[in-house]
């Protein structure tokens, strides 16, 4: 494991957000949705692919919050530009399960 020091994490924009729309995603080589996510005022509305088709259905998606680094460069994705990366924990199966905070924060929090 490779140690960090407090100002390399300090760089990492971790925010919360609430998912706004899920769309398919055909074109993506595995199952994915392309999410938009309403990071508040200071960093508004950016989309996101995100492999997590096993677990969640699109309309369950719909008005939950999620954890995203918010300050990576942008990724092209196929035809899709991905704005941001959605965290989450994979599975022995595979399956990836969602960081989300455990109670409603306000859009654009930062992870401290």
């Amino acid at each position: 494991m490779n140690l960090i020091d407090w100002a390399d994490f300090e760089k990492v924009e971790l925010r919360a957000g609430t998912v706004v729309s899920v769309d398919e995603f055909p074109e993506a080589r595995k199952p994915a949705y392309k999410l938009t996510i309403d990071f508040g005022d200071e960093i508004g509305q950016r989309r996101s692919s995100a492999q997590i088709t096993d677990i969640y259905s699109a309309q369950a998606l719909v008005g939950t919050q999620v954890v995203a680094v918010v300050n990576f460069p942008k990724k092209q994705i196929g035809p899709f530009m991905s704005e941001c990366l959605v965290t989450g924990f994979s599975r022995e199966d595979g399956a990836i399960v969602l960081v989300q905070p455990t109670e409603a924060v306000p859009n654009g929090s930062k992870l401290c």
